[in-house]
């Protein structure tokens, strides 16, 4: 998931981050800088991988564990300036995540107000994760739940670099998300990527509907979408690697529906993996959840998918069951409990759980995984 998440923020002076680096905009404006972080880690059973059971300690189980540093500058006339700087790291061991990034997860700065939206540029998330990422099961459990090999993204297997995004103000519940990423190269489409999508939010009702376009991603460790942090070589199906694709494509559109203590949830995305020789081997999703708050502390949830996968006259599918309880010891730690079951069919031939080190030697898995979330 990881998908930005700011828990208890605290709020430091100016002074006491370089007070020089933001200006006052006009008499009275105001400006801060906020730093955050989230901090999980837990244990991990898998009852197969390639032969064998397995117990592990594991690191970013419900939230990537993140530090980041969150500025605004008001400019006056409802004008604002801003920047995300944002570390991902492995809690077990420290190393930086992201493809050893300092401020991998994110890092923009923009320009914007509530009436005009908002402008930023850096590496920023595309508008599939920004927009159906919220409405994956794995945005409440833990990010095994996510899809087969992250076919869709939105567990942020890769962000996009180069990238200007414009999001537009909140106009009747409706709202735009536009990204372009460029490939800095003089081959302009030579890893390139935009995206596009709209939301309609109207009381416990929302909707969500995006597009994403790579082409050539992983082309270059400059263009829009880095050869370092793209799909590992591992990510294979039929025998075709998702890393070798020359263009990728994603949609999708799902909605949440809140009433009373309960939350439901639909989800499709579509994954089309073009490739050189021809052919593309495809991906559709489709998700089904339902979220409850068994008290203001304890929240349980479920989801499954059925995730069909196809290349050529060669075809496949998965099902996928998560569940979970999430108990808040206060609004800053949390404790949780997952459970996951795949199965995937005999044209496969293997299932392999989103996330778990290595793929069981049948068509079933198993995991269980505890931990730990803390937020500041």
């Amino acid at each position: 998931m990881t998908k930005t998440q700011i828990g208890s923020n605290w709020r430091m002076p100016l002074i006491a981050f370089g007070a020089g680096t933001m200006l006052a905009g006009t008499a009275g404006a105001q400006s801060s800088v906020t730093l955050y972080g989230i901090v999980d880690a837990g244990v991990t059973y898998t009852n197969n991988q390639q032969g064998h059971s397995a117990w592990q300690a594991t690191a970013g189980n419900e939230s990537g564990p993140r530090w980041g540093m969150l500025g605004t500058d008001d400019l006056g006339g409802g004008l604002k300036a801003s920047f995300r700087l944002e570390n991902g790291f492995n809690l077990e061991n420290g190393v930086a995540g992201q493809g050893g990034r300092m401020f991998g997860r994110q890092a923009w700065v923009g320009m914007g107000s509530d009436r005009l939206g908002v402008v930023t540029l850096g590496r920023q998330y595309n508008t599939v994760q920004d927009i159906l990422g919220a409405m994956q099961i794995s945005s409440t459990l833990v990010q095994y739940s996510t899809h087969p090999f992250d076919n869709d993204d939105i567990n942020n297997t890769f962000r996009t670099n180069n990238a200007v995004k414009y999001v537009s103000p909140s106009v009747a519940g409706l709202q735009a998300n536009l990204l372009y990423g460029f490939s800095n190269a003089t081959g302009f489409s030579d890893n390139n990527s935009w995206s596009a999508g709209l939301t309609y939010t109207r009381g416990p009702l929302n909707v969500g509907a995006a597009y994403a376009r790579m082409n050539r991603p992983a082309s270059s460790t400059v263009g829009a979408v880095a050869s370092d942090n793209y799909y590992a070589s591992t990510a294979a199906v039929f025998g075709t690697r998702l890393a070798d694709a020359t263009r990728q494509q994603i949609w999708g559109g799902g909605a949440t529906y809140a009433f009373g203590p309960a939350t439901l949830g639909l989800l499709y995305t579509g994954t089309d993996f073009n490739m050189a020789a021809g052919g593309a081997l495809r991906f559709g999703n489709y998700e089904g959840s339902v979220r409850y708050s068994l008290s203001p502390a304890l929240t349980a949830a479920l989801g499954y998918t059925y995730t069909q996968t196809s290349q050529g006259d060669t075809s496949g599918h998965y099902h996928q069951v998560s569940a979970g309880l999430q108990y808040l010891l206060s609004k800053r730690t949390d404790v949780y409990i997952n459970g996951l079951y795949q199965k995937a069919s005999s044209g496969i031939g293997h299932a392999w759980i989103d996330g778990i080190a290595a793929p069981s030697s049948t068509t079933s898995q198993l995991a269980f995984v505890a931990g730990l979330r803390q937020k500041f």
